[in-house]
């Protein structure tokens, strides 16, 4: 299998904690790729129509790509656990849906500044999509604290690399504060060996 990535996507960020978690990080072979919504630069058209990252090669079949089927084959493929059995499974599913729209905002606020020429970007509209990232941290503050803390699943993995990606590029958001039980969990939970390795680099 033949994962293409970029060190610094969150997306990315998930299949890598989740195969260093179940200890298969030797069966997926790592292929840079970048890009940008306007310019698909190196990523893999070919294998992912949509120009995004992360995809997934595979060996006789069609690739796979976004993150949560990724997550999702790569769980089953390994027999790995991290998708619960029962109710819990709605719970992982629901946090790993927020964590990922979490990061749909985070990023097009990093669009926003980065490729949108400085005369035509909409500050309100980077505000709204902040708005997004902050009602989903307190909803992770209020609901779903005893989730987090409970097994290990792709619910956590997924917002353990989101609250990463806050930090990595909306560090001046400052979203830990008030916010005191999200935050003592992802210290616990940052300081795993795969989330330690996977950190995007400074």
């Amino acid at each position: 299998m033949r994962l293409y990535y970029s060190p610094t996507s969150p997306y990315v960020r998930k299949i890598i904690v989740l195969l260093a978690e179940t200890g298969h990080s030797d069966a997926v072979t790592l292929v840079p790729a970048s890009g940008t919504p306007i310019d698909p630069g190196t990523q893999p058209l070919a294998l992912n129509p949509l120009g995004k990252i992360p995809a997934l090669e595979l060996e006789g079949r069609p690739a796979l790509y976004d993150s949560r089927v990724i997550t999702r084959y790569l769980d089953d493929h390994f027999q790995a656990g991290l998708y619960p059995q029962g109710a819990r499974l709605w719970d992982s599913l629901t946090l790993e849906a927020t964590a990922d729209g979490m990061l749909d905002a985070a990023i097009l606020m990093v669009y926003e500044d980065r490729v949108r020429p400085e005369a035509k970007r909409f500050d309100a509209w980077v505000e709204g999509q902040w708005g997004k990232v902050s009602r989903a941290l307190d909803a992770l503050e209020s609901r779903w604290m005893s989730h987090l803390y409970g097994p290990l699943d792709m619910g956590q993995i997924a917002v353990g690399c989101a609250l990463g990606y806050l930090d990595f590029r909306h560090g001046g958001r400052n979203w830990r504060n008030g916010r005191p039980s999200l935050a003592a969990w992802e210290a616990g939970f940052a300081a795993r060996d795969s989330m330690k390795a996977s950190a995007p680099p400074a």
